[in-house]
C-alpha cells in the first residue's frame, strides 16, 4: 500500500457499506462520515454537494461517475475505479490513491492539495484549473496529459513522466527538471523561463551586442 506524505495514518472508519449496487443512484446533498465503502458499485452515480468526510473506499466502482461541487475529504481510495468519471469544482483535500484506475479521468476545478497519488497512472486524464498544491506525485505517470491551468506549486513531482503532456498555464514554479520525464512536453513562453531557471541558466531579455 502506498504511503501518505509524512507518514499520516488513514483514519478510522466507525461503520461500513459493503457489496451495495448503486449505480446511477443519485447522491446530491447527502453526507457520510468515517464509513468504509467496499465492493461497492457506484456507476454512474450523479452527486452535487455532497459530502464524504473521512471516509474509506476499496474495490468501488467510480465508473463514468460524476460529481459536482462535491467533498472527498480525507478519503481513501484503494483498487478503486474512476474511468470516464468527472469531477467539477470538487474538494478532495488530503485524500490518498492507491492503486487505483484512473482512464479518460477528467477534472475541471476545485481543490486537490496535499492529494496522493504516488505512482498513479494518469496518462491522457484532464485536468483544468486545478489545485493540486503540494500533492504527492512521485512517479505519476501523466504522459500525455493535459494540466492547463494547475497548480502544480510545492507538489511532489519526482520521477513523474510528463512526456508529450500539456502543461501550459500550470505552476511550474518548484518543478526539478533534473528529476523529472518532460520529453516533448507542452508549456508556454513563461513556462520556459521558469524551467530554464531551475537549470541554473540566466535568461536575458536582452539579445547579445555584435562588436562593431
Amino acid at each position: 500500500m502506498a504511503d501518505r506524505k509524512h507518514g499520516i495514518q488513514a483514519p478510522p472508519t466507525d461503520s461500513e457499506i459493503t457489496h451495495e449496487v448503486w449505480d446511477r443512484e443519485d447522491l446530491s446533498g447527502r453526507a457520510f462520515t468515517r464509513v468504509a465503502f467496499r465492493d461497492v458499485d457506484l456507476t454512474e452515480v450523479t452527486a452535487t454537494g455532497a459530502t464524504f468526510d473521512e471516509c474509506t473506499f476499496r474495490d468501488v466502482d467510480f465508473n463514468a461517475a460524476s460529481f459536482t461541487d462535491t467533498a472527498f475529504l480525507n478519503c481513501t481510495f484503494t483498487r478503486s475505479s474512476f474511468f470516464g468519471a468527472r469531477f467539477t469544482g470538487c474538494k478532495l483535500t488530503g485524500s490518498m490513491f492507491d492503486r487505483c484506475r484512473f482512464g479518460a479521468l477528467t477534472v475541471q476545478g476545485g481543490n486537490w492539495a496535499f492529494v496522493g497519488l504516488p505512482g498513479a497512472d494518469l496518462r491522457k486524464t484532464v485536468w483544468r484549473d486545478v489545485g493540486l498544491r503540494e500533492a504527492d506525485l512521485t512517479g505519476a505517470r501523466l504522459s500525455g496529459a493535459l494540466l492547463n491551468h494547475v497548480d502544480l506549486g510545492g507538489a511532489w513531482l519526482q520521477k513523474a513522466d510528463l512526456a508529450e503532456a500539456d502543461l501550459r498555464g500550470s505552476d511550474l514554479s518548484t518543478l526539478d527538471p533534473l528529476t523529472v520525464s518532460m520529453g516533448r512536453a507542452v508549456i508556454d513562453l513563461d513556462q520556459t523561463v521558469v524551467i530554464a531557471e531551475a537549470l541554473g541558466l540566466v535568461v536575458s531579455p536582452y539579445p547579445a551586442v555584435r562588436d562593431a
